[in-house]
């Protein structure tokens, strides 16, 4: 295994270089495409979300691996090599997995213990299944943390060291007050209908608000939305859809706006929320959950607003309490780091044991091949009883071998002993590469579609 992560978080840079750093969905496909095209990386998988860009490969160089890798990172972020590189973290091989499991107990999170990380990770699984850059390790990986983390907050009470980022926006926002006396009664307008603003939608809901209105660049998602909250049996909410182009006459109306969309420039202006605020005396307020950012930063300056972003979430998050719970989640990590790469020490060494009983195999068939030559008269049922004798006897032989060295190679510098038993009975590496193809190729098959 020689996985390699590089990448950047609300942890290593300041927000103001995520924000320009941010990858659009298809900028996200294209590099992975191009990573794949690398000469060091054979599989790879892009984490993307609003606080954090990380790029997994699987590298057989790892000085050429970081330094392709950053270079990719540079080039479809839009941010230049040089000033990147100051915010980039490396992690390789086992601190590299250690790393993905935190990120999914949420451990890694702006808001420690935050769940939405899992749908994230498995967003990003994904796309490289669908794109075909995730081979057997990333898959194995990916597939892995997703457990990880849902133990992680199944076995802990990590869900009580932190929310989600709309739940936390949304305290920030009450500067004190209980939540849901703060948004009883208010009108909401939130912006986006994707995940996140699904999730905020589906809190105000819960919380109180007496309308929510949902404006998307896509009516036919911003209907489907509505339908949601507004389908029997749930809050009650009164809900509705509108263009983008009626977010102006919304903004009039609205005490609480939500806004995250996959915009690439600001969708609303320090003078559309300006233009809101003319003849109005209520407050509003405003909660920017994008990346980059949706809301002009200049409108928390205006009489009357107030604008909780990205920006002060993370300053906020900072002196945020951590539960007792967190060195339980991290314990739970380190067990699992530890089986997990066991576990990949050891399927390494499984197309080498193949390769060797395949060549016993061969070996028997040519003895009996060679025995029936010189014994003619040997009848069905003799024969049989010969072949079924002499494999028990090769199986009996490399029982013990084969066993102990599957043992062996699971353990931290096992890996020499793949290389000790290919020379040792002198195995065609072709024939070992040739299993781990189809090993391989049976993962993708088996693979694909799971998340």
């Amino acid at each position: 295994m020689s996985l390699l992560v590089v990448g950047l978080s609300h942890r290593s840079a300041p927000v103001s270089v995520l924000e320009r750093a941010s990858l659009a969905p298809h900028t996200q496909a294209k590099l992975l495409q191009d990573t794949l095209a690398a000469e060091p990386a054979a599989e790879g998988a892009v984490l993307a979300t609003c606080n954090r860009i990380e790029l997994y490969a699987d590298v057989d160089k790892f000085h050429a691996g970081v330094a392709e890798l950053s270079t990719l990172l540079a080039q479809h972020s839009g941010v230049g090599l040089e000033e990147l590189t100051p915010y980039l973290y490396v992690h390789y091989e086992d601190r590299a997995v250690h790393h993905l499991f935190s990120v999914a107990c949420g451990l890694d999170s702006m808001v420690v213990g935050e769940g939405q990380i899992l749908g994230q990770i498995k967003d990003a699984l994904a796309l490289g299944q669908e794109l075909h850059t995730a081979g057997r390790l990333l898959n194995d990986l990916f597939q892995q943390a997703l457990r990880v983390g849902k133990r992680a907050h199944s076995e802990t009470g990590i869900d009580r060291a932190g929310q989600s980022l709309v739940t936390f926006g949304l305290e920030q926002l009450a500067d004190g007050r209980d939540v849901n006396d703060w948004a009883a009664g208010k009108r909401a307008l939130v912006i986006g209908a994707g995940s996140m603003s699904s999730l905020a939608a589906a809190t105000l809901a819960r919380s109180g608000v007496a309308e929510i209105v949902i404006a998307n660049r896509t009516a036919a998602r911003a209907e489907r939305l509505v339908q949601i909250l507004t389908e029997p049996g749930s809050t009650g909410v009164a809900a509705r859809a509108v263009e983008m182009v009626a977010v102006g006459d919304e903004l009039t109306r609205a005490d609480l706006v939500v806004s995250c969309t996959g915009a690439t420039g600001l969708v609303l202006t320090g003078e559309a929320v300006e233009t809101a605020m003319a003849g109005r005396t209520a407050p509003l307020a405003l909660l920017d959950l994008a990346m980059p950012r949706d809301i002009d930063a200049a409108a928390h300056r205006l009489p009357g607003v107030r604008l909780v972003d990205i920006e002060s979430l993370a300053e906020a998050s900072a002196d945020a309490p951590m539960a007792v719970d967190v060195d339980q989640v991290r314990s739970i990590v380190s067990d699992e780091v530890a089986a997990f790469g066991a576990a990949q020490r050891a399927a390494h060494i499984t197309p080498t044991v193949v390769a060797l009983r395949t060549m016993a195999a061969d070996v028997v068939a040519g003895e009996m091949a060679r025995l029936e030559g010189r014994l003619p008269g040997l009848d069905d049922k003799q024969r049989a009883e010969i072949t079924q004798t002499v494999r028990r006897v090769v199986d009996k032989l490399l029982h013990a071998p084969t066993v102990r060295v599957k043992q062996l190679a699971s353990e931290p510098g096992g890996a020499g002993y793949a290389d000790a038993l290919r020379t040792l009975f002198d195995l065609d590496p072709e024939t070992v590469a040739s299993v781990s193809r189809a090993d391989l190729n049976d993962a993708d098959v088996k693979n694909r579609g799971r998340v």
